[in-house]
């Protein structure tokens, strides 16, 4: 096995921890970008799903003529998969955990890939609003740890959010940014706060959005179809709600609700009821949307 540094002069190399519905993603830009690129879970068929998921991401590339033949061989030449976080970030410039939003298991991934990763690895989290400063308290070079919150779709949304840290050294800023543009992103820095930029502004209007159809002052479709057209999104709330995932959504509600105290942020009861019943969105099949496969 060739040494980091080595492997550094050869290709640049970056793992992805999580085969979810933002690992894999991340994982599949990284590889076009031309990182050496490790994806790691527990889950065999969460990799079998993600490598399903990238070469059929791929295949689409290909049909609509922004991919090449060439280009997937060497994509999917530059990726591999693993169960074990240790062989994926030991040789890794950059770790970038894409594990649920939970505060606790981010901390524990972020806990191994110091221990795992070689010391000058940036430790990048994809968290979409946990704070960066308490995800790297503790830790033993909260200087390298950064926000990198990507966007789903990864391999077509443009926005990486950069979030510095209480801590969070500039170079670990620099190297974060200089990652994202590889990537093909535009990035933006922020400062560590709830909800950072995206989250809080989206998730303000996702809620209120699902209190307008709590109160039936609109179907979906036409709340949605308002911000589309009215206000030039390119795709409304709700639907974006479906497609990030309402569980995701509500865990960042109740965060955020907790972290700022506003009742702006407080989870609707419909949102919470939907959770409860499997209705999570795209995912699930179901949300408020129903969603075929050619969704």
């Amino acid at each position: 096995m060739a040494s980091r540094a080595d492997a550094s002069v050869l290709r640049p190399a970056l793992a992805v921890l999580g085969a979810g519905t933002m690992g894999h993603g991340i994982a599949q830009v990284a590889a076009m970008a031309g990182y050496e690129t490790r994806l790691f879970d527990i889950l065999p068929e969460a990799l079998d799903a993600a490598r399903d998921r990238i070469e059929a991401n791929l295949r689409k590339g290909i049909q609509r003529g922004k991919v090449t033949p060439d280009e997937r061989e060497r994509v999917l030449g530059a990726l591999s998969f693993t169960r074990y976080l240790s062989e994926a970030a030991e040789e890794a410039d950059i770790v970038i955990e894409a594990v649920p939003e939970q505060l606790d298991l981010k901390r524990k991934i972020l806990v191994a890939c110091t221990e795992a990763a070689a010391d000058h690895a940036v430790l990048a989290t994809n968290t979409s609003s946990l704070s960066i400063s308490h995800l790297a308290h503790g830790l033993p070079s909260p200087e390298r740890v950064v926000g990198m919150h990507f966007f789903n779709p990864v391999h077509i949304m443009a926005l990486v959010e950069i979030v510095r840290g209480a801590e969070t050294s500039d170079d670990t800023v620099a190297r974060a940014r200089e990652a994202a543009e590889r990537m093909g992103k535009t990035p933006i820095v922020i400062a560590d706060s709830p909800g950072f930029a995206s989250s809080r502004l989206g998730v303000a209007l996702g809620l209120e959005a699902i209190r307008m159809v709590e109160e039936g002052v609109a179907s979906p479709e036409d709340i949605d179809t308002a911000m589309r057209l009215g206000y030039r999104h390119p795709m409304g709330p709700l639907k974006l709600g479906d497609l990030v995932g309402l569980d995701v959504r509500l865990d960042i509600a109740r965060y955020l609700y907790e972290a700022l105290g506003s009742p702006v942020f407080e989870p609707p009861a419909l949102l919470e009821r939907m959770v409860a019943e499997g209705r999570l969105g795209k995912k699930s099949g179901r949300g408020f949307y129903d969603w075929g496969e050619d969704e």
